[in-house]
């Protein structure tokens, strides 16, 4: 399956695309530098390049937990980087009339884990002119990920994505299973590895997610060895400072000679 988003053409066995950004929109400066920066380290090394932003983090460990901008706000903040970067955007979904309204506006829209199953949003994603990335639930082994391909395909979805994002492994912990990535490829669709929430410690500090995003750089290396055609990667200026998931981030800094790494690595792979 190819992929067609504005001037980037993704598809399975293709050059390796990135997926990255801040896991919410901040304010109105801070996305947009982390774009630009992303999108010229990408431009650099020929790798096309999706810009990742939610508007809302629905699924926050807690109510006190900072969730984003809200659907209008964020989706005219999202085409606004979109128009400045030329770049295609993405951004989670969470409810059916959210997935309708991102996805007659937005690049793609993203089904969270925790929602892979929900048949109703699988079906008003697939509705919309939006490409729709499904990140394959914690819970769900990767061969069970072929139901949710035959609800997008019955559903008429024209372009989708799975995503790998580990599985669960005990309390607070997850583990990353590399079988994964070409059991899911067998499906027809391209296929990423979200590297930074495979480090996750879902709910692990207590009132917010923990994680180890030194790892992360390792994940993503392992991931495109094992064949994957996206990498997913949340990225900061300052980890520290970010308002959802700095501690399994990897910092905006590194993501170059990261980048070099993945580009390497995916030549080798699609050249042996």
């Amino acid at each position: 399956m190819n992929i067609k988003l504005g001037k980037l053409t993704l598809k399975p066995g293709g050059e390796l695309f990135i997926i990255a950004g801040p896991c919410v929109l901040e304010d109105d400066n801070v996305p947009l530098e982390i774009g630009r920066r992303m999108a010229e380290a990408c431009a650099e090394l020929d790798l096309p390049y999706i810009f990742k932003a939610s508007y809302d983090k629905a699924n926050r460990t807690s109510n006190k937990s900072f969730r984003g901008p809200g659907i209008e706000k964020g989706i005219e903040q999202l085409l606004q980087i979109r128009d400045k970067l030329g770049v295609p955007v993405l951004t989670d979904v969470h409810s059916v009339d959210d997935a309708l309204k991102a996805g007659a506006a937005i690049d793609v829209i993203q089904i969270p884990a925790f929602l892979c199953r929900q048949t109703d949003l699988l079906e008003a994603a697939a509705s919309t002119k939006a490409c729709v990335n499904v990140k394959k639930g914690q819970f769900l082994a990767p061969w069970d990920a072929k139901n949710i391909v035959e609800k997008l395909k019955a559903f008429g979805a024209k372009t989708f994505m799975l995503t790998e994002r580990g599985a669960s492994f005990g309390y607070n912990t997850l583990v990353s299973d590399m079988r994964s990535i070409p059991i899911m490829k067998e499906f027809g669709c391209p296929v990423v590895f979200d590297a930074t929430h495979s480090v996750q410690s879902p709910g692990g500090m207590g009132e917010t997610s923990g994680g180890d995003g030194k790892y992360a750089p390792v994940l993503a290396r392992a991931a495109v060895a094992a064949g994957c055609d996206g990498v997913f990667a949340e990225t900061h200026i300052d980890p520290s400072k970010a308002k959802s998931d700095g501690p399994n981030m990897i910092p905006l800094a590194d993501m170059p000679a990261l980048l070099r790494q993945l580009k390497a690595i995916r030549r080798v792979v699609t050249t042996s």
